[in-house]
């Protein structure tokens, strides 16, 4: 049977480039009828954030993917992973044992990253190690120790890295190089998850395109029931129409903050203002009330201002819709004479 391991070291929210990863590994298991493991790779204390695998966790829940096994921590098999080096060779004189110009055990005995990984490689019948192409000077190391305790070594496929669009490490300079970051922009899961299934297992390096991503997170910000919605935004169901093509979550409280809180300027268009009372007393159908407005010539710059005290944003049409018609015609009423 196919079984693949994911196994990013717990420093906090995920890379992007850690999560493609992850997501190649929970794909390729699936398409062959596969199990995934999830293993924790903490055998470097110096690099151990505390509540960094939580946060792994987290993000994997977030983004939908989950694994068969797991999790898995590497610190808790150091007795397993000490036994196979021995099987390897003998410790020197200052207790650390080595292969060839690789340090497998340190001297206090703790295992280093290289052997835990062949050593767990070999344990849990891993077929296929799938990850960054920043790992590919490692293979040929964990292949000969898979070897020399006497397995087959699984069969290593590298993708390349996510990169910032100047080539460089990503980082949040180039907009975001988080899961957290990502969420912290307002992107929804789904986009963030179908971002990374376009990649699938890239050749080469390949450059983030943020641009991609928001047209994914507009899309799927559209396709969720209003409910949903309102919910992920933190808002009430009744200001949903303005959130209606918004980029991102971020941008969708941000519209919704225009009909939640009045505008505090003044708008001098009174005859516009006057037509579209008249209309929003007679129960005119938002849509209908714009072209309407329009069609006589109406302000409908003036109008937006009069409603949200902003000069751009949503459709006029949804932020009619999204008032109540008591506050609509409040609003409009504040700016008459």
């Amino acid at each position: 049977m196919i079984r693949v391991r994911f196994a990013p070291s717990p420093t906090g929210s995920l890379h992007l480039g850690s999560a493609l990863s992850a997501a190649a590994n929970r794909r390729f298991a699936d398409e062959h009828g596969g199990r995934a493991l999830l293993r924790i790779d903490d055998t470097d204390p110096a690099r151990n954030v505390e509540g960094g695998e939580e946060a792994i966790l987290s993000d994997l829940a977030w983004l939908g993917l989950g694994f068969d096994e797991g999790p898995v921590r590497q610190s808790e098999r150091y007795v397993r992973h000490r036994e196979a080096a021995h099987l390897i060779g003998e410790p020197d004189r200052d207790g650390a044992l080595r292969f060839g110009h690789t340090t497998l055990l340190r001297p206090d005995g703790t295992p280093t990253y290289q052997l835990a990984s062949a050593v767990d490689d070999l344990d849990f019948e891993i077929t296929h190690v799938i990850r960054g192409s920043d790992h590919r000077a490692n293979a040929e190391l964990q292949a000969q120790l898979v070897e020399a305790l006497g397995g087959e070594p699984p069969a290593y496929i590298h993708h390349g890295l996510l990169l910032g669009e100047d080539g460089h490490k990503l980082s949040k300079r180039h907009g975001a190089s988080s899961l957290a970051d990502l969420r912290e922009g307002g992107f929804p899961a789904e986009a963030v998850r179908a971002y990374l299934d376009e990649l699938g297992l890239p050749r080469h390096d390949v450059h983030l395109d943020l641009a991609r991503l928001r047209r994914l997170s507009t899309e799927a910000l559209a396709a969720l029931p209003d409910d949903d919605l309102a919910a992920r935004a933190g808002v009430p169901v009744s200001v949903v129409p303005v959130l209606r093509g918004a980029r991102d979550l971020v941008e969708a409280r941000e519209y919704a903050a225009l009909v939640l809180e009045p505008p505090q300027l003044r708008v001098d268009a009174p005859e516009t203002l006057a037509r579209a009372r008249e209309l929003a007393r007679a129960g005119v159908e938002p849509r209908a009330l714009v072209r309407e407005l329009k069609a006589v010539g109406g302000d409908l710059k003036a109008l937006r201002l009069a409603l949200t005290g902003r000069d751009r944003g949503p459709e006029l049409w949804a932020v009619v819709a999204a008032l109540s018609p008591d506050e609509l015609v409040r609003r409009i009423e504040a700016q008459l004479p």
